[in-house]
């Protein structure tokens, strides 16, 4: 029989499910519930239901037994959809947290009746609910607290990318270095600073003595780089060339990161780098910007309405404030 471990959690034959579907911002943003979640579990099968872009980096946190990557099945495919809900049935979970808390997980909840888990999340009905408008206006990560604390769980660091490293494919530069994220999501393009306000910023780096490393994947994005390259011809495209746990180790040694708000930006700033990140009235800061993992981790956001009304003159300033700190 399951005896009880210091925080009230039986230690052994205890199945816990954790879902979270994308994307890798947000995936970031929840590496610390959920490395809080492994520690209140400590000798609980510990299973995370993602995606596939994201079934790689789960296995490689260390705090999952087991990883399955077809969470979000197309609802038209309803062999897939139908397959989860059997997947889930079966494995009988006695705690689920629900860490994306939106209409497709709680549809989930809703078709496992009549032998529901016990959910931690904003489905109705749930045994740990956490709803309401407050949900609605807490920053991410003070959101996961809040939502485990409901749960029982105290205890809820930030975001944590120790484990995250790349194949040194794309080695630092000896000299000291910054690095640029002019991209983003492909349909939101209201969330990035002007290619040309990069290209001026990358020119001023340069002179400062950094070298410019522009990270990016994709011919738009390449097409981004090739315009701060023309402007800033000291600068390197990385463009291609990295893979997220190749972004955390360039983050983990270079003097400031310039990003809009972006995956890769969350991901720099988690592996500890100094920040300046950009935002549009696209995404709102006091939600979701990306946050210091440390103390004397200098992380700054500027915010226009509309980004291609921030001039490259306050963002240098950012970065001064930044590198000086």
């Amino acid at each position: 029989m399951a005896s009880p471990n210091l925080n009230g959690f039986t230690t052994s034959s205890e199945r816990i499910l954790v879902i979270k579907l994308s994307a890798l911002g947000d995936f970031v943003q929840a590496t610390g519930a959920m490395k809080a979640i492994r520690a209140a579990h400590a000798g609980a099968h510990v299973t995370l239901l993602t995606t596939a872009p994201y079934a790689a980096l789960a296995k490689a946190t260390g705090w999952f037994d087991a990883v399955w990557s077809d969470g979000r099945p197309d609802w038209t495919d309803l062999p897939a959809t139908l397959g989860l809900l059997r997947r889930l049935r079966r494995a009988r979970f006695h705690r689920v947290y629900d860490l994306q808390c939106q209409g497709r997980t709680n549809r989930y909840f809703q078709l496992l009746w009549p032998r529901r888990p016990a959910w931690s999340g904003n489905a109705p009905g749930a045994a740990f609910a956490y709803r309401g408008p407050e949900r609605d206006r807490l920053h991410v990560q003070d959101s996961f607290r809040e939502q485990l604390r409901l749960a029982g769980i105290a205890e809820v660091g930030p975001p944590d990318i120790g484990w995250m490293t790349g194949s040194g494919a794309a080695p630092a530069p000896r000299t000291p270095y910054a690095l640029l994220i002019p991209g983003g999501s492909p349909h939101r393009p209201a969330k990035r600073w002007p290619a040309d306000r990069y290209a001026a910023l990358a020119a001023r780096l340069s002179g400062a003595g950094l070298t410019p490393m522009i990270l990016g994947h994709g011919d738009e994005e390449a097409a981004l780089a090739g315009t701060i390259l023309a402007g800033a011809p000291g600068a390197v495209s990385l463009v291609g060339r990295t893979g997220v746990g190749d972004i955390a180790d360039l983050a983990r040694g270079a003097a400031v990161t310039i990003g809009n708000d972006t995956g890769p930006t969350h991901l720099a700033v988690a592996a500890g780098s100094p920040a300046v990140v950009l935002f549009s009235n696209e995404s709102d800061p006091a939600l979701n910007a990306p946050r210091a993992i440390r103390p004397d981790q200098p992380v700054l956001t500027l915010r226009a309405p509309d980004l291609a009304d921030l001039g490259v003159d306050r963002v240098a300033a950012a970065v001064d404030e930044v590198r000086s700190r």
